[in-house]
């Protein structure tokens, strides 16, 4: 038979009792030792444990603990075991739910994160805990070896663990754990190598502290940047790095597929909805169900399928072509564009509901030329990277390929970089990269003093003209928009200064 919460009244006084005590605390670890302590008794269990997420919110690591009425000690050196594969721990905390367990010891439930008792445990309660802005920070954990109904105690305990979160940035003045609190150590920006991402640069820094705050929330995520800044990879690693990592992720460009072939292949259809329909079939959005959606190029798709992509962000169900029925879907839905949204809107070529329901979320990605050092990085990591595939001994890099590579703008930005390495790798017959096997697009100004100003001015605006039209992979009518020219007139430039398709790579 469960025991059941204390009484209404002498319950409320304990818990007010406790929000005073707390308040008081002089730092970080005395406010966790408190709160793990005053949780246990509350609650009247045995165990209260206090898991924290770390600063990339990649890594759940164990940050107090009340056993038998004694907070345990945690030695300064030592780092936290990673918690990540405890399923009940990551139930909770990636779905932002409560775990309520009676009978543990007769179920089938892995607890190994709870210490060994000499009677078993019986009664589990996970509460995420939340902060001010509705982001789940953090776990809190009670478990008893009677038989005790520690649901009722969800609610009042996630305000308390709610509250010591927000005493937790007070103290410290910063939204990450700090070394007191014994957590694994962390950089005051998320490293590169959580996200499996490459750069040190300012600019880069900037975007790992903005996917470490989307990573574990529901809202959807816009990802702007030119061509070739690697808005795909960016969005992998938020899947991988996030709670639906377990769970397919998949890429559909918009770009690619007419109307009707989009919206079947992204919705679904039945058999019979239309001529070659011999048979039911499932669409992205089941196929991603549990996971991660990217709709690349979401500029391009078309305005009558816009509407049908509103209704499953706001309603989280979809409807298969040829169907009378709607059933419900639970995908992340990840958008990327080179395009700008908001002078799309403007042009009425994109729906302005859709548009703000897409950018809940924004992620700029920085052009190559604006990530200063990361060039010689990328450009070292690709090198590795295509010896490895072709079974050949890495290959050194000269000081005059490195300095050929740090001077160019990179128009084609992480992807250009990636192919020019991966040829100069293919053409390198010795051991050594030279600045000969990098064949870089540079438009040469002419040294001839003879040239008059109208002919150095034609010069500069070929080069200008040629850089736009590669950033926009060719596409005349983006790359005149971006120049703020009318089509025509950039076409009639084009024709003047005999520039045609031959003339960059698009």
């Amino acid at each position: 038979m469960f025991t059941q919460v204390p009484q209404p009244l002498v319950y409320a006084e304990a818990l007010l009792a406790q929000f005073a005590g707390l308040s008081r605390a002089a730092d970080g670890a005395a406010l966790l030792g408190d709160f793990v302590r005053g949780v246990a008794e509350l609650s009247g269990c045995e165990l209260t444990q206090l898991y924290l997420l770390d600063a990339t919110h990649t890594c759940l690591g164990l940050n107090a603990e009340c056993l038998n009425g004694l907070v345990q000690p945690r030695e300064a050196t030592s780092l936290p075991a990673d918690y990540n594969g405890e399923q009940l721990l990551q139930f909770a905390l990636c779905q932002n739910r409560v775990v309520s367990l009676g009978e543990l010891s007769g179920s089938l439930h892995e607890t190994s994160f709870l210490p060994s008792q000499a009677m078993p445990w019986q009664s589990l309660l996970c509460v995420p805990l939340v902060n001010q802005q509705k982001q789940v920070e953090g776990l809190l954990v009670c478990a008893t070896q009677g038989h005790i109904d520690l649901q009722g105690f969800a609610e009042s305990l996630s305000q308390l663990g709610s509250f010591v979160l927000g005493q937790l940035r007070l103290l410290h003045r910063l939204r990450r754990p700090v070394d007191n609190l014994k957590t694994a150590p962390v950089s005051s920006t998320p490293s590169a190598s959580g996200y499996g991402l490459i750069g040190k640069s300012k600019a880069m820094r900037a975007t790992y502290s903005l996917i470490s705050r989307v990573l574990h929330s529901p809202y959807t995520v816009l990802l702007r940047g030119e061509t070739g800044t690697g808005k795909e990879v960016v969005a992998r690693a938020i899947h991988d790095c996030g709670p639906r990592r377990s769970q397919a992720f998949i890429v559909q460009n918009c770009a690619a597929f007419p109307e009707n072939l989009l919206e079947s292949e992204l919705f679904g259809y039945r058999k019979g909805a239309f001529t070659g329909a011999d048979r039911d079939r499932a669409g992205l959005f089941d196929a991603a169900n549990g996971g991660t959606l990217l709709l690349d190029e979401i500029g391009d798709m078309p305005l009558s399928l816009q509407a049908k992509l509103l209704r499953v962000l706001q309603e989280g169900e979809i409807r298969p072509l040829g169907s009378n029925d709607t059933h419900k879907i639970d995908v992340r839905i990840i958008a990327a564009t080179h395009r700008d949204l908001s002078v799309l809107v403007s042009e009425g070529k994109f729906r302005e509901d859709l548009y703000y329901r897409l950018a809940q979320f924004p992620i700029e990605l920085p052009a190559l030329r604006q990530r200063e050092g990361d060039i010689l990085d990328l450009a070292r990591h690709f090198a590795d990277k295509a010896c490895s595939f072709l079974q050949r001994d890495a290959v050194r890099w000269s000081d005059a390929a490195l300095d050929h590579l740090s001077g160019y703008t990179f128009p084609g930005n992480v992807r250009e970089l990636k192919g020019l390495v991966e040829r100069a790798v293919l053409l390198c017959e010795g051991g050594e990269l030279l600045a000969e096997h990098f064949s870089l697009r540079v438009e040469a100004m002419p040294e001839d003093s003879s040239l008059n100003l109208r002919e150095r001015l034609e010069q500069v605006e070929r080069s200008l003209l040629l850089d736009c039209l590669r950033k926009n992979d060719g596409n005349q009518t983006l790359a005149a928009r971006e120049l703020g020219l009318p089509r025509r007139t950039l076409l009639y430039r084009l024709g003047r200064l005999n520039i045609n398709l031959g003339d960059f790579d698009g």
